[in-house]
C-alpha cells in the first residue's frame, strides 16, 4: 500500500488517494484534506457531519453513502452539497479518514 504524509503524519493510503486505515486519522489530518477538497475552513456543520460518518464506518466498516448521511446526521441533501460541493459522499469520506463509499465512481 502506498503512504502519504498529511499534516506531519505518514498515513496509508489507496490508489485514490482514500486512508486505508481510519485509527491513522486526525482532525489535522481532516482539515489538510479538506484544503485538498477546495474546503478551506470545516465549520461546525462540516464537523457533524464528519463526526457522523466516522461513527456510522466504526459500526458498519465501510463509509456511509449519501442517503445514510442525509437520513442519519439530519442534513438535507441540498446542504450536503453546499457543504461538499461536487460528490459530497465521496469528499466527506476523504476528509472523514474512510474508504470511498459504496456506489461512488
Amino acid at each position: 500500500m502506498p503512504t502519504r504524509t498529511i499534516a506531519g503524519k505518514t498515513v496509508t493510503v489507496n490508489d485514490d488517494g482514500f486512508m486505508t486505515n481510519p485509527g491513522e486519522w486526525s482532525k489535522e489530518i481532516a482539515a489538510e484534506l479538506a484544503k485538498e477538497e477546495g474546503l478551506p475552513v470545516l465549520t461546525d456543520a462540516h464537523w457533524k457531519v464528519i463526526e457522523y460518518c466516522r461513527q456510522d464506518a466504526t459500526a458498519t466498516g465501510k463509509a456511509p453513502t449519501l442517503r445514510q448521511i442525509t437520513n442519519g446526521a439530519g442534513v438535507s441533501t441540498k446542504d450536503m452539497f453546499a457543504l461538499f460541493p461536487k460528490g459530497p459522499a465521496k469528499k466527506v469520506a476523504r476528509v472523514s479518514g474512510l474508504g470511498k463509499p459504496e456506489g461512488c465512481v
